[in-house]
This record gives structure tokens, sequence and C-alpha cells, in this order.
């Protein structure tokens, strides 16, 4: 049987992705941090990659809404990160639903590499349609962490991002003036008056 840590040989790193999603305010980013703080406790490398349109907080740091804060790379493309985390041991990535669909090869290759791979973003848009290439990451990862907010109208889980501000772009960066969590019965309620 094999053994990983095999006293005659060197220790194999085993890859792996993970995925961490759920609506705005659910805490997938807090969740990226403490997973990325925990890995480097244990003197692993890491690197942290988010899209380089997410300047909300900062343009250089992965920042979460409660304010913890992690040194990361902007990126401009799913393909830099494959160039920047060579030899690291823990790749994390914010934002993922912003990224391009080459996120999911570029994770994929980053695993079969022996890298644990963290991946955070968005499951749906302000629709509740599948986000990006949400969908297919969490397809290929061996791990799903679903977080929730709580709904802002009745307290319980919520399910989708409702946007407050009249726009049809997928893509609005923004805070609590632009997006409040809601629940399924919550949101249902919300778009049927905004249509009415």
């Amino acid at each position: 049987m094999f053994n990983e840590r095999d006293t005659q040989g060197p220790v194999h790193r085993r890859g792996s992705i993970e995925v961490v999603c759920g609506s705005m305010f659910s805490g997938k980013t807090e969740e990226l941090i403490r997973r990325m703080k925990r890995a480097q406790f244990a003197k692993q490398s890491v690197e942290i990659f988010k899209p380089a349109i997410d300047v909300r907080y900062s343009e250089q740091d992965v920042v979460s809404h409660d304010h913890n804060v992690i040194q990361s790379t902007p990126v401009d493309s799913s393909q830099n990160i494959l160039l920047l985390a060579d030899g690291i041991d823990v790749v994390g990535i914010d934002e993922a639903q912003f990224f391009d669909m080459g996120i999911v090869d570029v994770c994929t290759q980053l695993a079969n590499r022996g890298t644990r791979v963290i991946v955070a973003g968005l499951d749906m848009d302000f629709k509740g349609m599948p986000f990006g290439p949400m969908p297919a990451l969490m397809a290929i990862a061996e791990d799903v962490y679903k977080t929730h907010a709580i709904c802002v109208h009745c307290g319980d889980l919520a399910y989708v991002s409702h946007r407050l501000v009249a726009s049809e772009k997928r893509v609005l960066l923004g805070e609590t003036e632009s997006y409040e969590p809601l629940c399924r019965a919550c949101y249902n309620r919300a778009t049927q008056t905004e249509q009415d």
C-alpha cells in the first residue's frame, strides 16, 4: 500500500479543490481567509488571488465584510494564476465568479500538480441564476461548503443577493447600499413587487 509519508522519499502533496460559495454577506471571504491563515500557521506556502476589478475595500488585499484582511495578488486573467502560483502549497482565489471560464482549467491544473486550491465566490447572481464559472468549479471540487447569510426581511437563511439599485448589468460591485440577502420567499415577493 502506498504511504504518503514514506521515510525513504519526499512527502508527496495531494492536490484538491475546495469551493466556498453562497450569497453576499454570508461569510465566504471570511471562511477563505480563515483557511488560508490556518495553512500559514502550518508553515505552508500560500498565495491568494483576486480579480483586479474588485477594488471595493482594497486594490491589493482581500478584505471580508467584517474587515478581516489577507494580502493578495490582483490578476486580470485566470491564466496569470498558473504563472504566479508555481510551487505554492495552498492557493486561494476570491470572487471566482468574476473570472473567465479558464479558471476551471487553472484550478484543475493546480490540483493535479499537488496544490490545495480554495475558491470562494457567489454561486448565483442577483437574478438567482448560476454565476459564471462557479457551477463548473463546484462540480469538479472535492469539497463544496455553502455559507448562508440571514434574510434581512424575515431572519430565515438567505438564498440570494437581491439587488436594490436599478441596473441590469450582471457585474455591479457594491455593498449594503446595493444588495441585501434574502430567503427564497422574500426574494420572490420582492421581485414580484418590482415587476408590478
